[in-house]
């Protein structure tokens, strides 16, 4: 063999080897081109766009694999492996030399993309192609390759959302053989089980989806009613979260959807004679067959961030890989830590930093029999799911009704794979997801160590995601609330929060202490202790989200749900940020907008009458409650001209705050302008 002929043969060799190494063992690329027709981002140059699918293979029998639920009865090619899918969409610099060596991993929520909104402050887009949804290129100054990887196989069947193409179960619940794997569609027997869904509605309709919906459109598909006619299958009626269910006759409703089309071998909707009514919580229990293998999300990503730092990878290589998680993904986050997915088949640490936000205390629906990942824990809807389980914290805690003892990160606190961590929660989170469960003892009665690995912050006096300025009513109805939402941004923080991690990890440098409410100093209390202005026709929530034990079963213990709906056992102690005598958060870190109002932004918001169930919370939203101009006998709060005798006092302060907050590295010295600057606009559009 001559040089030329060894040379490309050891090349193929070291990139196939590197691939059966990260359990990637292909990238089919299907498009690649150049961003903004090759326009520079600074230094890192000009970016291209790769879309593709990426092509796995993992072992059933590899300790790393075992908890994949029901990964043992899955198809497996010649060499007694699983495979599977997932769409993969990569930014990168067109140089590879001129690349950080940084990769940031978002996990799309619900096969979206939000970390060009969210730190690039870019329009809202699911191919990211104009210089209008790339903002103003935060990333790619920087030379970050940014990544989206599907893990969700239940997303919605729509163009630019990232899905994972993960197998079914094969074969009854009793059969594990190999003979069982390799029988036909013919003669298997497939597997059954009960899928619960449940909704509300926000105006009289007549069919509803079995899958869930946020927002009238975000969520996932849904399994099929495989058994129409099945006494098991049941529609309930309650008028709140914990009111009792009344079964609606079986002769009032029936499944709806096409039967015929090959795609749908079964019904996916639910028909109500009279429609179903606005603020009532509707719940159906049903028997569906061919469970997809959830957990393989899992797998997808932890084999992917590995393969991106293999030798020889070409498709995006990397340093080091940072995971974010918005929500549900932040939820999936937790929950891949929970169950040991940072190290790879050969135990190789898979992510180095992940950013955690709005995840509150929650995992989720992502490794069960019959698993619906987009489920969720809304305070009207998508209840009494594995979603708020026990361990919440990362350091182990016993459970005081059941006598358990774990840690979220024990798995990979011994296996050595333990990633830097931001847990980053907003106001709502401590309202509406539990949020202080992550950092109190579950028997509610003291605070808990942090990790060094790990930094919690409060970003206080926001809501669950950044809602326009100025304000003004959702257009969205599933939105309808009492209040106008909170327009608090959270760009500022996301910006200085990943420089925060890149330096932690790449350069050892520490980032900001965490900064969340405590029991200790009593800025953590319980509700009926927060001391919130009284104002006339505002309240906060009667009722704060408690995560209940749920019984799910005999057979919960593999993962596999028998009982639903589920029984419902004690909840456990939650607590909310006191707040100061406007009514704002105290113990997180503070934009200026609470250091030197002009509101009380909260982290709450009830539900618009007309939808229904006003007393109860709105979802994803807070409040933006503006201070009156003068004295006003229904507002204690101080006045605007009783606090700031001029604009330019008012931004002063304003501009201090700023400053200060980037002084403790919350917020970019680069960004410090734009901040002052909407504090202005803020200003004016309250004054006018």
């Amino acid at each position: 063999m001559n040089r030329a002929a060894f040379i490309l043969f050891a090349s193929a060799v070291a990139l196939f080897c590197s691939a059966a190494e990260g359990r990637v063992e292909r990238v089919e690329i299907l498009s690649r081109h150049d961003v903004l027709d090759g326009t520079p981002f600074g230094e890192a140059g000009a970016y291209e766009k790769i879309i593709g699918k990426v092509h796995f293979a993992v072992k059933p029998g590899d300790p790393h694999n075992r908890l994949i639920v029901d990964l043992d009865k899955a198809p497996r090619n010649a060499n007694g492996e699983v495979e599977f899918a997932a769409d993969v969409f990569i930014l990168r610099p067109k140089e590879a030399a001129r690349a950080s060596g940084t990769v940031l991993l978002e996990i799309p929520n619900r096969g979206g993309k939000g970390m060009l909104r969210v730190i690039e402050n870019g329009k809202t887009s699911l191919d990211p192609t104009t210089a209008e949804e790339f903002g103003d290129g935060f990333l790619m100054r920087r030379g970050v390759v940014v990544a989206w990887l599907g893990w969700q196989w239940d997303v919605r069947d729509e163009a630019g959302l990232m899905k994972l193409y993960a197998p079914v179960v094969e074969g009854d619940e009793n059969s594990k053989s190999e003979a069982r794997r390799s029988n036909s569609e013919a003669t298997r027997k497939p597997i059954t089980g009960l899928v619960r869904a449940d909704f509300v509605v926000t105006e009289k309709q007549d069919e509803h989806p079995l899958g869930h919906l946020i927002s009238g459109q975000i969520g996932g598909t849904e399994y099929y009613a495989s058994k129409t006619d099945d006494p098991q299958n049941v529609l309930t009626v309650r008028d709140g979260p914990m009111e009792k269910r009344r079964t609606i006759p079986r002769s009032d409703w029936d499944f709806g959807g096409s039967t015929a089309a090959k795609l749908e071998p079964g019904p996916r909707t639910i028909r109500l004679k009279g429609g179903f009514e606005p603020g009532k919580i509707y719940e159906i229990v049903y028997v569906a067959r061919d469970p997809a293998i959830a957990g393989l999300g899992f797998a997808a990503v932890r084999d992917f961030a590995s393969y991106l730092k293999e030798t020889g990878n070409d498709v995006a290589p990397a340093k080091r890989v940072y995971a974010m998680g918005i929500s549900q993904s932040g939820r999936f986050l937790r929950h891949f830590l929970y169950e040991g997915f940072n190290a790879d088949e050969h135990g190789k640490q898979a992510i180095d930093g992940m950013l955690i936000h709005v995840a509150g205390a929650g995992m989720g629906s992502f490794n069960h029999r019959f698993a619906q990942p987009s489920r969720d824990a809304q305070p009207t809807n998508a209840l009494f799911y594995p979603t708020d389980v026990f361990p919440f914290a990362d350091t182990p805690q016993k459970e005081p009704e059941s006598g358990q003892t774990a840690g979220l990160l024990d798995r990979a606190k011994a296996e050595g794979v333990l990633p830097r961590i931001f847990y980053t929660n907003t106001s709502y989170e401590y309202w509406s997801r539990a949020g202080s469960l992550i950092h109190t003892a579950p028997d509610g009665k003291r605070d808990l160590p942090l990790m060094e690995n790990v930094r919690i912050y409060l970003l206080a006096g926001l809501q669950h995601f950044t809602a326009p300025f100025p304000p003004t009513p959702p257009t969205e109805s599933s939105l309808a609330a009492r209040y106008l939402p909170n327009p608090n941004p959270v760009f500022y923080f996301w910006r200085a929060l990943f420089v925060a991690m890149d330096e932690w990890v790449r350069d050892g440098k520490s980032p900001p202490e965490s900064r969340y409410p405590k029991l200790a100093d009593k800025t953590l209390v319980r509700r009926e202790e927060v001391k919130f202005p009284v104002i006339r026709d505002v309240a906060p929530p009667e009722r704060v989200h408690q995560p209940l034990r749920l019984d799910f079963g005999p057979q919960w213990k593999t993962r596999i749900i028998t009982k639903q709906p589920p029984g419902i056992g004690k909840p456990f102690p939650v607590f909310v940020p006191q707040v100061d005598k406007d009514g704002n958060d105290l113990g997180g870190v503070r934009l200026p907008q609470l250091e030197v109002p002009l509101a009380t932004y909260t982290g709450w918001n009830l539900r618009d009458p007309k939808t229904g169930m006003p007393k109860e919370r709105v979802s994803f939203l807070g409040s933006w409650l503006p201070f009156a101009k003068t004295k006003n006998d229904n507002d204690p709060r101080t006045p605007i001209a009783e606090r700031y005798p001029s604009r330019e006092e008012y931004l002063k302060k304003f501009t201090e705050a700023a400053n200060k907050l980037a002084a403790e590295r919350f917020l970019l010295r680069e960004d410090v302008d734009a901040l002052v600057k909407r504090g202005g606009d803020e200003w004016d559009f309250v004054t006018r």
